[in-house]
């Protein structure tokens, strides 16, 4: 397949685990019906990105109750892989023939870490076969307390029927050696998943798609403080009012060359589409390829560690 029609779906986040699963069906739906064979949503979109680690008052004050209780809510609202949710979305991918790439907060739910929350992605092929389940290596700052580190295994790239597909979360972009390894793992398509897509984001999403040669979805949320737990009060400097935004959107399509095929789209709930010509992976690394001709493996070493007994690549 020399071309694939992409849908990035930027809109504020759920309320809760089953209206996000409603949500998605509906939207992946819609994204089906214009064409779209990969459809591609935000940072932990289900349950929803926990920006009041950001924008509220007193969310690092030791056994502050709001903050627990917030904690609570968002581990009950969490997916659990091998779970009825992660077979709704499986279902969901089926049913609709695409490939999803989503990021969640997944919950283990029994055996060694059991209660553990990570920043995840899970890509579904459109046969609703799950091809891959990354989780973030490094929870980025306030993320800390509620997220673990995560683990290797997923950090590689899936064989959909267009090509092959990896993802990144937020922070990682800034990660060289991540990058390496995605890139080794031959993405045609890469999906770039951010709470919001403000500036650097926008940087780091287009610098992934010069070095790596392929396109980038990089794909945010938009949220208003109105939308912030009541439990909490939000920093004015972070939300001067309920009308302020606290998660912009930003989502973009990007080019192998770095350039812009669809938006920067801000503070609006959309979906952006555009056709990829899968040809142009292929063209743009005549002059740069980083895990090819323009790399020197007789220089530099490089590895992944693996969790024992899984497969290298």
């Amino acid at each position: 397949m020399t071309s694939v029609r992409v849908a990035v779906v930027q809109a504020e986040p759920p309320s809760s685990l089953n209206e996000g699963l409603e949500r998605v069906a509906s939207k992946v739906r819609d994204a089906a019906t214009n064409g779209a064979q990969l459809v591609a949503f935000p940072e932990t979109w289900l349950p929803g990105y926990p920006i009041w680690l950001d924008v509220s008052r007193d969310v690092a004050l030791w056994d502050h109750a709001p903050v627990k209780a917030l904690y609570r809510r968002m581990a009950e609202n969490s997916v659990v892989v091998g779970s009825d949710s992660t077979a709704a979305l499986a279902s969901i991918a089926r049913d609709n023939h695409v490939t999803i790439v989503i990021g969640i907060t997944e919950r283990i739910a029994e055996g060694a870490g059991q209660g553990t929350l990570y920043n995840g992605i899970l890509t579904f092929g459109p046969d609703g076969t799950l091809l891959n389940r990354h989780r973030k290596l490094v929870p980025t700052y306030t993320e800390r307390m509620v997220w673990g580190l995560g683990d290797a295994r997923g950090l590689k790239s899936a064989a959909a029927p267009f090509g092959r597909v990896g993802a990144l979360v937020c922070w990682e972009h800034w990660m060289p050696l991540a990058r390496q390894a995605l890139h080794e793992s031959g993405e045609d398509v890469h999906v770039a998943l951010w709470p919001t897509v403000h500036e650097m984001h926008q940087i780091a999403s287009r610098q992934y798609a010069f070095e790596g040669r392929c396109y980038v979805l990089a794909v945010g949320s938009v949220m208003r403080a109105s939308s912030l737990p009541p439990e909490l009060e939000a920093h004015p400097a972070k939300a001067p009012s309920p009308d302020a935004w606290v998660m912009r959107g930003g989502s973009a399509i990007i080019a192998p060359d770095g350039s812009y095929v669809a938006g920067p789209v801000h503070e609006q709930s959309t979906t952006l589409y555009a056709d990829l010509d899968l040809n142009r992976v292929r063209e743009e690394r005549m002059t740069l390829d980083v895990t090819g001709h323009y790399h020197r493996p007789d220089v530099f070493a490089f590895s992944v560690r693996r969790p024992s007994g899984l497969p290298s690549e």
